[in-house]
């Protein structure tokens, strides 16, 4: 919270909210390593355990600043605030986001950043003390089927990821800051934009600016963070080929074109835009934005035609890729759900025939094959349950159906009453714990928030 408290001071405003939060942290923090043992080898139950309650503890200590700021009443919107920024969710119970101090505004983006890599590989990356049991913390955090290592010591490749990170953080920045837009707006929307988060100082977001240059700056930046950057760390190394090997990112490079296409067709035949420049101009934007599940939105898209909205919602539940800073499904896990499909259509003509799947050329075991589908099926379970509890509290069937996909996968905007020109002030206090809890499952890959709710997990 240092940076957020400096601008506080560069602007003049009250420092206190951010001062008490940092106290308060501190404290709690100073009781944790006084009597937490040390130097222990970590189980992967309690690497699980330790990502999980990393992170609601993060989003609690982070919504401090919003309750001592009084920038909401209640503490369950400060919660709801800090898990969606740490999340990456982009979803907001702000109503008019410009009163709030500029320095909580900071903190509010800032918070995307540190959860877009993770805070838990963040932590890796500069605590000693965590080097062991690494791996165990890695696995729990890092979103992918299979977490790849870029060095042999999990402490080297979090150093690398996290450096990519910020060196693709800063040119973006150095971009915006270039195009006109303000430093802090600029670092603002950058934490957004890398992290895949959404969250914007402005009320009308990216579509504030009526800006080309930002949005194509904006787009760019987006589709980087939704691929993994492994790939962008081969590519720093002069390995430009490994995009054109990687069957993911090829795949995801095909989705988004093929996205674009049709929705940019729809929306000028069905009339929404006069021209083809203006529909590809929105059209791209906002599959971008979706599909990355970043959440800048440009325009209003409650008014498009049903099919545009309709794809739109299907591309809340694909996500960016494995490694990335996107939500939701991811890429890679699709690839493999269709070829599992395709496996066992091929059995109904062959039962004999043993098929194993590929990805990249290489084999995959059937244990990560069972987990992708296993996945998938856990997925499916959370968001039906999560949708009925919301529509059980009286919202409609649009909503409620949107609410969970955008938080599940955290997007942010959704459809309905959480629509792009929307918020999700209106929900029960209920609605918002429901979601909170959609957003960390949906940032850890699941198994980490569903296994502290397993009594087993507590026993030795």
């Amino acid at each position: 919270m240092v940076f957020s408290l400096l601008w506080s001071l560069y602007f003049k405003e009250d420092p206190l909210p951010l001062l008490d939060a940092m106290l308060f942290s501190i404290a709690l923090g100073s009781v944790l390593v006084l009597f937490g043992e040390k130097g222990v080898e970590f189980t992967p139950k309690e690497g699980f355990g330790i990502v999980a309650f990393g992170w609601l503890g993060a989003a609690a200590l982070g919504g401090l600043p919003y309750y001592f700021g009084g920038v909401f009443p209640r503490y369950v919107d400060c919660f709801f605030e800090a898990m969606s920024g740490f999340t990456t969710t982009g979803a907001s119970v702000l109503t008019d986001i410009e009163v709030v101090p500029k320095g909580l505004l900071f903190w509010r983006d800032f918070t995307h950043w540190l959860g877009g890599m993770g805070i838990i590989v963040l932590s890796l990356a500069i605590l000693p003390a965590l080097g062991v049991g690494g791996m165990q913390l890695f696995k729990a955090e890092v979103p992918g089927p299979i977490p790849e290592k870029l060095k042999p010591r999990m402490r080297e490749t979090a150093k690398l990821l996290w450096g990519v990170y910020f060196l693709v953080s800063a040119l973006e920045t150095l971009l915006l800051y270039l195009g006109g837009m303000s430093f802090y707006e600029s670092l603002c929307h950058t934490f957004g934009t890398v992290a895949t988060g959404g969250f914007s100082p402005l009320n009308k977001s990216i579509g504030q600016y009526h800006n080309l240059y930002f949005e194509v700056v904006i787009m760019v930046f987006m589709f980087i963070a939704g691929a993994n950057f492994s790939l962008h760390y081969r590519a720093l190394k002069g390995d430009w080929k490994c995009f054109f090997r990687d069957e993911e990112f090829k795949f995801y490079t095909g989705f988004v074109l093929v996205g674009i296409f049709l929705v940019t067709l729809c929306l000028y035949l069905s009339g929404n835009y006069k021209t083809i420049s203006s529909s590809l101009r929105y059209a791209s934007f906002q599959v971008i934005s979706i599909l990355t599940t970043t959440g800048y939105v440009t325009a209003d898209y409650f008014w498009w035609h049903p099919f545009a909205k309709y794809f739109l919602l299907v591309l809340m539940f694909i996500g960016g890729c494995a490694g990335s800073t996107g939500g939701a499904i991811k890429h890679v896990r699709i690839i493999v759900l269709f070829k599992v499909f395709k496996r066992e259509l091929y059995r109904l003509i062959h039962p004999e025939a043993v098929i194993s799947i590929k990805l990249n050329g290489k084999s995959l075991s059937q244990n990560v094959v069972s987990s992708v589908v296993n996945f998938f099926m856990i997925y499916m379970i959370i968001f039906v349950i999560a949708s009925l509890i919301i529509a059980a509290l009286g919202e409609d069937i649009i909503t409620s159906i949107a609410s969970v996909a955008a938080t599940l996968g955290n997007i942010g905007p959704g459809l309905g009453k959480v629509g792009p020109a929307e918020n999700y002030a209106f929900h029960t206090p209920l609605a918002k714990w429901v979601l909170s809890f959609c957003m960390a499952a949906g940032r850890l890959e699941l198994y980490a928030i569903l296994l502290i709710f397993l009594p087993e997990t507590y026993r030795r």
